[in-house]
């Protein structure tokens, strides 16, 4: 059986729910505040950004106006007569281009010219060179032969080189050279201090001390014209490579006969002490013209 309500209970709830209705209002009118509120800010914040655009615009067109205002020559009686004289020139395209394609042509058939002259004054200089050099390297001059100084000759002349200097020049570009023999430099070219008399004080070549039978190499390529037992270098041979020649000297054996060709590095003689000698080397020797030079400044020994 349904209870029923007395007249404070129903007052009572009439009164429960009168204020939750308005504590529900309240709450509704602070949220609405809240979000028009925000409404407002995001309403500031692009009126705020729409000042300061219109603000820069502004600002560029006062500056415009006041380019314009200060700099006369824009509108200039001169200024403006030029510009109507261009835009009512009638300008021809294809004759321009036409103009232009002729002038490039023109430009690149010049410069070919140029390398094709160039060529042939360097293909009739080469020519002439080795005409010259045809003929012994000697040229004419008011009707007498005057001979072509070699490259080695000039470099001394224009150095100031002394005969010797100028000899190991020569030798050091037209021959090439290995070491003959390993051994011990005993005695260098020139002159020495010598225990007895028959050992010559101005010495010619180097001397390099080794064991008694180490065979000997020839230092270049060559030709022998000498092969001798006599006289202070004992058994001693000569090869000749141009204006140069080599002598190797006191020999124990030697392997060779006058006449032979010989290779560089091949095996020509053993070291021995025959001749003026005091003990096992290889007396060393090399001319130019029948001038001596100083082995060490030719190669390593």
């Amino acid at each position: 059986m349904e209870r029923v309500m007395t007249v404070e209970e129903r007052i009572r709830r009439a009164e429960e729910i009168y204020e939750r209705r308005k504590r529900n209002e309240g709450l509704t009118v602070v949220h609405n505040e809240k979000s028009q509120k925000e409404k407002n800010d995001k309403k500031d914040v692009k009126l705020l950004k729409k000042m300061i655009i219109q603000l820069i615009v502004c600002i560029c067109i006062y500056f415009v106006i006041y380019t314009i205002q200060n700099n006369q020559y824009i509108f200039s009686e001169d200024f403006i007569n030029k510009v109507n004289e261009i835009i009512s020139y009638d300008i021809d395209f294809p004759k321009v281009y036409e103009d232009a394609k002729n002038y490039l042509m023109e430009l690149f058939s010049s410069q070919r010219k140029n390398e094709n002259q160039e060529q042939n004054n360097e293909t009739n200089e080469i020519q002439s060179n080795e005409t010259a050099n045809g003929i012994g390297g000697a040229v004419e001059e008011n009707g007498e032969i005057v001979g072509e100084e070699t490259p080695e000759q000039e470099i001394a002349e224009e150095q100031n080189l002394s005969q010797e200097e100028q000899d190991i020049l020569n030798v050091k570009n037209t021959t090439s050279f290995i070491k003959p023999v390993e051994g011990t430099i005993s005695s260098t070219y020139g002159y020495r201090e010598t225990a007895t008399g028959n050992v010559p004080k101005n010495h010619t070549g180097t001397d390099i001390a080794a064991i008694l039978g180490t065979k000997i190499k020839s230092a270049t390529d060559g030709q022998v014209v000498l092969v001798s037992e006599e006289g202070d270098y004992g058994k001693h041979i000569k090869i000749q490579i141009g204006e140069v020649s080599i002598i190797y000297a006191h020999c124990n054996s030697i392997y060779v006969k006058e006449g032979d060709m010989v290779t560089q590095e091949q095996e020509i003689a053993e070291v021995g002490s025959t001749g003026n000698s005091t003990g096992p080397h290889l007396h060393f020797e090399i001319r130019i013209s029948e001038r001596t030079v100083d082995p060490q400044k030719i190669l390593e020994l």
